[in-house]
Parts: structure tokens; C-alpha cells; sequence
């Protein structure tokens, strides 16, 4: 089935372009989202007349959509969820999370316009990607903790794993010194017990 591209579809064509596709590709994805028509002879001549028209606007939304993809580039949203010690999450981070992790520090970000690799199952750094318009993508950065604490240490570079096993160190340390307490003090009521003199 033939239909004529309104704007540049990736892996698709350019703007003008008429192009073979699946009936169902065309039915429920190109045409609903009004990235092309039919290729019927009207609306092919249709559009040679609206051609200027659309190329103007595709600028415009082009040149907003690289603006916000200057801002956007490289920031980093900080997700909060629930997890296990070993940082496996109850449940996932969705492309829904990123846009209104995105919408909350102040980028219109939707969610059909963020991808990601694979759910998101883990606590730590990942990465998003945003495809702002046909021509325009950017790369943000998803920090997903427990808490803002843990996210703001995961900024510095520590691993979920590397702030475990500081902080069972951290523990060690401390069972440590209470025992070393302890011993010091029982040691001290021994040497006390010893120095005494029998009396006369």
C-alpha cells in the first residue's frame, strides 16, 4: 500500500516521499499520527500544493524541538523507588517514569517520544533516549535510587554494591569497637580486682 509521508519517518522516508507499507503499519500507526496520507492521485496533488506550507511548519516545529533538546541533552532525573539490598527493583522504570520525571523538573517530554533499551530493573545510572521530532533526538540520564540521599551518592559515582559493602564495613567497624569496649573494660575490672591488697 502506498502512501505519501507528510514528515520524515525514520527507517521510512523524507518529507514527499511516496512509500510501499503494511496496510496495518499505515491503518493504525502513519495516518492516526498524521504522518502521511493515501496516495491516492488527489491527495498526492493535494500535497505538491500544501508542499511549501508543510516544509515551513516542519521548520518551525524542527527549530522548537532542537531548542529543548539543547536544554535537555545530558540531564539527569532522579527516579525514586523501592528495592532490594542488592538493588533489584519491585517492579520497573517505564517510559511513562522518564517523561514525567522529565515534566516534573520542567521539559514537555510525552511518553510515546521516550525509549528505552530495556526496562529499567535495577538501581543506578541509565540512560534514556528522546526523539524530540523526526530530526531531532537527545540522551538524558536516569538516576533511580531509594531515596535522595542514595541518588545523590549514585551522582558521585558509587555503586549501589560499593555503598553496601561500605556500610556493612561501616557496621564491622562498629561491632568492633564495642567489643573492643567491652574487652577494655573487663580487662580493667581484672587489673582492679588483682591490685587490691588483702587487708590485715
Amino acid at each position: 500500500m502506498n502512501v505519501i509521508l507528510l514528515e520524515r519517518v525514520a527507517k521510512l522516508g523524507e518529507m514527499g516521499q511516496v512509500v510501499s507499507v503494511k496496510e496495518g503499519y499505515a491503518r493504525n500507526f502513519l495516518l492516526p499520527q498524521k504522518k502521511a496520507l493515501w496516495a491516492s492521485k488527489a491527495n498526492v496533488e493535494a500535497f505538491e500544493e500544501q508542499k511549501a506550507q508543510l516544509a515551513e511548519r516542519n521548520a518551525e516545529t524542527r527549530a522548537e524541538a532542537q531548542a529543548l533538546a539543547d536544554r535537555i541533552e545530558g540531564q539527569q532525573f532522579i527516579v525514586i523507588r523501592a528495592a532490594s539490598d542488592a538493588g533489584a527493583l519491585y517492579g520497573s522504570v517505564s517510559t511513562r517514569d522518564v517523561a514525567e520525571a522529565a515534566n516534573e523538573a520542567g521539559f514537555a517530554v510525552e511518553r510515546r517520544q521516550v525509549s528505552l533499551a530495556a526496562p529499567i530493573k535495577d538501581l543506578g545510572l541509565h540512560k534514556a533516549h528522546i526523539t524530540l521530532h523526526p530530526e531531532v533526538q537527545a540522551d538524558v540520564e536516569l538516576n533511580v535510587a531509594r531515596s535522595m540521599e542514595e541518588a545523590e551518592l549514585q551522582k558521585q559515582g558509587k555503586t549501589i554494591q560499593e555503598l553496601a559493602s561500605e556500610e556493612e564495613a561501616a557496621a564491622e567497624f562498629e561491632i568492633q569497637e564495642l567489643f573492643d569496649d567491652i574487652g577494655g573494660a573487663a580487662m580493667d575490672d581484672e587489673s582492679g580486682t588483682d591490685d587490691e591488697q588483702p587487708s590485715a
